[in-house]
């Protein structure tokens, strides 16, 4: 019953938090008052803790909201900005394992170059979640958030990578003797991301085939598709690391996959709104519930984090919070240098003038922007408790050193990233227009050819009613029925009220086909990349309703 209730009282707590937003005097970003509910929640005088499973965590949480971000990345928007992801989510980790690595234990001595490196992989995963709950989502340019969600989709499978070899050295199970060691570690992260990657493709292929067969059988039904697509990530994440894959690039592509084969097209308006709703209930629980956790474990990590490292070390308070303020001052500073390194590398190594480079067109504000934006959250959190206590191969039980101070710079990063992007941000994009003449002009594009195609499909509708003789009235009058005046037609013509179920369903045969033939040119515009993902599913989304009202209609 003790699980029941914790279970309630945090999706309580997630339900109450945004209303509690609503009603506070002053402006706070809704993560930080969820790790704010959750510290006051871990209080002794109310006594809810909860004990931290790193890899249960990690199972539970980051699959289901991975994959989530990845339905909404356009496969062909990622292919666009690729370079500049990648640039981010796997060299700048890599850099900041290894910078950051090498300056730790000149800051705290007794920190052993292994850990520092295991600490320097904590901290360079970015959470696209955080970000999105301070700034809110459609606020940055689209060119900037685009690279930044891309970022983080990827990196955390790089840092997770990277840690796990930073505590095989710490625990004595990998040693680097020579050249060929490094070179076998590369070829392995090779194989672990491919595998991923690969795991993520084949997995979601059968699940895409399954659905397709679902629908042929069940038609309306939706429940079993709704249960398989919910499993879908759990299954990819679970095949990956059995098999020796990263389960979080596994499904960040799956969700991927599902949005390039056009899934959700292959199945029923209820299937698809269904998903949608279920889906946003989901993140926004597992999300807020994801805060709640990290601040119900600030209390216990700082609290014992500050007796062990003061009595091991004799390190008073203020110099453990001055190496939080000096180790994010050096993230954020290697972060800055290697975006302003990405602006300027295209005229250092003179790529052909004709490739893509985003970072070229970037402004310095504009790379102050991504730089705060690069928010710590929570796979920082079960990154840094996933480190063992222990050391497995020693005879004894030695404790891994630095463990607790890992835990508490961790925490600190993350609050303090959270603070200052809160403070920072708002006044850096004050005065910035976010350019949303792409989305209308696409808009317009797709609706100037909907209605083209739908006209078409109307006269087609028309022709053939006619040529068989399926209805009882001349083409005129079917003419004014599609141009939707068939009331006013009905009384200028002394139709009898018997005659009327009659019209209105011959009208409603006409709006449904026009529906129906502006959806399958909207997906065409769509997979021929004339209009975005984002575009096409706001669009499919109002078709998708309409039809869903007048379907309701004609079964009356």
């Amino acid at each position: 019953m003790k699980i029941f209730y914790t279970i309630l009282i945090l999706i309580t707590m997630v339900s109450l938090s945004d209303i509690i937003r609503r009603v506070l005097p002053f402006k706070v970003a809704l993560p930080v008052l969820q790790i704010i509910i959750g510290v006051l929640l871990a209080f002794p005088s109310f006594g809810l803790h909860i004990d931290f499973d790193p890899d249960l965590f990690l199972f539970l949480f980051i699959p289901p909201l991975l994959f989530a971000d990845g339905l909404r990345m356009p496969f062909h928007e990622f292919l666009q900005s690729r370079w500049e992801i990648i640039s981010l989510a796997l060299l700048l980790v890599f850099a900041t394992v290894v910078g950051l690595g090498f300056f730790i234990p000149t800051l705290m001595p007794d920190i052993p170059l292994a850990v520092g490196f295991a600490l320097a992989a904590v901290l360079s995963p970015t959470d696209a979640v955080a970000l999105s709950g301070i700034v809110g989502k459609g606020t940055l340019p689209k060119k900037l958030s685009k690279i930044l969600e891309g970022e983080a989709l990827l990196n955390d499978a790089s840092a997770l990578v990277s840690l796990k070899y930073a505590v095989a050295i710490i625990m004595g199970t990998i040693v680097f003797n020579n050249t060929g060691d490094y070179v076998k570690m590369g070829g392995n992260f090779i194989l672990m991301a491919g595998g991923g990657i690969l795991i993520g493709l084949v997995v979601t292929w059968f699940y895409v085939r399954l659905v397709i067969v679902l629908t042929r059988l069940q038609g309306d039904e939706s429940t079993i598709q709704m249960i398989f697509l919910l499993l879908l990530p759990f299954l990819v994440y679970v095949v990956a690391e059995h098999l020796g894959g990263s389960g979080i690039l596994a499904a960040v592509v799956a969700g991927m996959t599902v949005t390039y084969c056009n899934t959700m097209s292959n199945v029923s308006i209820k299937m698809r709104f269904q998903a949608n709703s279920t889906w946003s209930i989901l993140e926004y629980l597992l999300n807020g519930i994801v805060f709640l956790m990290l601040g119900l474990q600030i209390p216990g990590i700082i609290e014992y984090s500050v007796e062990t490292i003061s009595a091991d070390n004799g390190i008073n308070l203020f110099s453990m919070l001055s190496d939080i303020l000096i180790v994010y001052g050096m993230l954020m500073l290697l972060r800055f240098i290697w975006l302003f390194a990405m602006k300027h590398i295209k005229k250092i190594i003179f790529w052909k003038k004709n490739i893509k480079w985003d970072y070229e067109f970037l402004t310095l504000k504009e790379l102050v922007i991504m730089t705060f934006a690069g928010v710590r959250g929570a796979v920082t959190l079960a990154a840094a408790l996933s480190i063992p206590l222990f050391i497995s191969t020693s005879p004894i039980f030695i404790s891994v050193p630095g463990r607790n101070y890992i835990n508490f710079i961790a925490i600190g990063v993350i609050i303090l990233s959270l603070i200052v992007a809160i403070i920072i941000l708002p006044l850096l994009l004050r005065g910035f227009i976010v350019d949303d003449d792409e989305f209308e002009q696409e808009t317009k594009i797709a609706r100037a050819a909907m209605q083209q195609v739908a006209l078409t499909s109307i006269q087609t509708l028309e022709t053939r009613l006619i040529n068989n003789n399926e209805v009882k009235l001349d083409p005129q009058h079917i003419e004014d029925i599609h141009n939707h005046v068939a009331r006013g037609i009905r009384q200028s013509l002394g139709i009898s009220n018997a005659e009327t179920e009659y019209y209105d369903a011959l009208e409603l045969r006409f709006r449904l086909a026009a529906i129906r033939a502006e959806r399958g040119e909207l997906m065409r515009l769509k997979s021929t990349q004339k209009i975005s993902e984002e575009t096409a599913n706001k669009l499919r989304y109002d078709l998708d309703l309409l039809e869903t009202v007048l379907s309701g209609r004609e079964r009356h």
